[in-house]
């Protein structure tokens, strides 16, 4: 069986080999590289809860072991404190701070345990051929080498070889933003919190502040720089961390500098990222980070919608509608995403008053703002694909519940037949359809009745007769949902449909659209079009 080739071993490539592995899918990753990825305490990634649920499924041991999750976050406009949200509970749960090269290293271990994957370094891509039944792909090195596989994914980051092989334009805004960075180790007022400080009341200080905690006392503060403005040195950066420290603690407190840099946010969104059986993914498709916005969730969310499709299309002779809806979706959800920070961004930055029509804009800049640190609103919550390719055609039988179709589900308590026990998160990500029944009072019965009782059975047959492999769970409750409401979830756990009882045509149907319709694999497209 050919491979999918990954060029790039980055977290993105890293993550989509171990998402394929898990579906059965042999991968190879081809690292430019031959070091692992240098310590830089000052490069930092924040994980949304559903990014960081996906990289935990993926077995990367790091997010325990080096991550931090946050108590609280504190908003603050010059001396006052203007919002202070707890963390860590269902609603709102805590996103996952670490450093970068830990997360990388945790993704690298998995994949080195991973039987499927196979990791190639020092090897430079230089070429790629397509044809009706595969890729290959040419490294120059030491040993130069051609690959051949089924599909090639490009995520190598955004000098992308494969985008410029590929002949895809990347168009966008350089230099949104621009962040002087610093990460040390000291006791600040508000241990385990993260800040967002706009207009500190001391000279210098700028327009905003950011401090995010890390463990070992450790944290990442970011300060806005102004547009156009001067290098950062070594010496006025010292300064910038000395004079916060002594405006939040009253004095300079003592404290260990472990890192500095400065992190500039580019805007930009690649015209296509398909071309036949070649796809991007990660900063090779796109950039953001201005406005609290992450470039890596954004990345991981690639991972988890391809590589279901990707593995349904090698071991189904998927439809080319099934590959072509990765695009459609992700595209346009990260097209939406940018959209919304450049509508906000002059006004947020400014200072002025919100002209624009997004949901959450009303509360102003702090609530938009603490929003997209955390991983919700316009600028941060994960996509709903509501207008993907893979919706099924409104039914009688479909009722409304309190996901939206193409939205994400809630990560809700859930019974298997075999009596295990886990939480629907725990069941994405292994290329199977999910069928969840709401069954109130099930948590107390013995699993031999209500196996055999009610609608279990003729829905266990409907489940054995979908077009595509499926799993059947049991959860006591759903928000919005009645007694015997069955729902549909997508392997990426977005929702395809709800219905009101066992319909098993309908079932049938929403999940042949959920698969892209037609098994019978197309030719590939070979539309050279620009996608707007």
């Amino acid at each position: 069986m050919d491979p999918v080739i990954v060029v790039g071993a980055g977290p993105v490539g890293l993550a989509l080999a171990l998402a394929l592995g898990r579906q059965g899918v042999p991968t190879v990753v081809l690292d430019e590289g031959t070091d692992p990825e240098e310590p830089r305490p000052a490069r930092t990634v924040v994980l949304r809860p559903d990014t960081a649920a996906a990289v935990e499924r993926l077995g990367c041991a790091t997010i325990h072991d080096e991550g931090a999750r946050w108590t609280g976050w504190r908003s603050m406009r010059r001396k006052q404190e203007v919002r202070r949200l707890p963390l860590g509970g269902e609603d709102p749960p805590s996103p996952l701070h670490i450093p970068q090269h830990a997360l990388t290293r945790g993704l690298r271990d998995a994949v080195t345990a991973q039987p499927l994957a196979t990791l190639v370094t020092g090897g430079r891509v230089d070429a790629l051929e397509q044809e009706p039944g595969g890729v290959t792909v040419h490294t120059r090195g030491p040993e130069a080498t051609w690959w051949r596989g089924s599909h090639v994914v490009g995520c190598d980051g955004a000098r992308s070889t494969v985008r410029k092989l590929l002949g895809i334009r990347f168009p966008g805004r350089t230099a949104v933003e621009r962040h002087a960075v610093a990460t040390l180790r000291v006791e600040l007022p508000w241990p385990d919190e993260a800040l967002l400080h706009r207009r500190p009341p001391w000279r210098g200080a700028g327009a905003e502040i950011t401090a995010r905690p890390l463990p070992d006392d450790a944290w990442r503060l970011d300060w806005l720089l102004p547009p156009g403005g001067d290098l950062v040195t070594p010496d006025t950066l010292v300064a910038r961390v000395r004079d916060t420290l002594a405006g939040w603690c009253g004095t300079t407190p003592p404290y260990d500098l472990l890192d500095t840099g400065v992190y500039t946010a580019h805007h930009r969104l690649a015209r296509r990222w398909r071309v036949d059986r070649a796809f991007l993914a990660g900063d090779a498709a796109h950039l953001l980070g201005a406005l609290g916005t992450q470039g890596l969730d954004e990345g991981l969310r690639d991972v988890d919608n391809l590589a279901w499709k990707l593995a349904h299309a090698r071991q189904h002779n998927g439809s080319e509608t099934l590959l072509d809806s990765y695009q459609a979706e992700r595209r346009t959800a990260v097209a939406a995403r940018l959209r919304a920070a450049d509508h906000v961004l002059p006004s947020v930055r400014g200072g002025g008053a919100l002209r624009v029509r997004l949901p959450g804009t009303a509360r102003g800049h702090e609530g938009l703002l603490t929003d997209a640190h955390l991983g919700r609103g316009p600028l941060g919550a994960p996509p709903a694909h509501t207008h993907s390719p893979l919706a099924p055609e409104p039914a009688p039988a479909q009722v409304v519940v309190a996901t939206e179709p193409g939205g994400p589900v809630e990560d809700v308590q859930v019974t298997a037949p075999d009596g295990t026990g886990a939480r629907l998160r725990d069941r994405l990500g292994q290329g199977r359809l999910l069928v969840l029944l709401i069954a109130p009072g099930t948590g107390v019965w013995d699993r031999r009745h209500w196996q055999s009782a009610g609608v279990m059975p003729r829905l266990d047959a409907a489940v054995s007769a979908l077009p595509v492999p499926a799993e059947l769970l049991v959860a006591e409750a759903y928000p919005g949902a009645s007694a015997h409401t069955v729902l549909l979830v997508r392997p990426d756990g977005h929702l395809v449909a709800a219905f009101s009882g066992v319909h098993p045509e309908e079932l049938y149907e929403a999940a042949d659209a959920a698969r892209g319709g037609d098994t019978t694999a197309a030719t590939p497209s070979d539309s050279t079009a620009d996608v707007n």
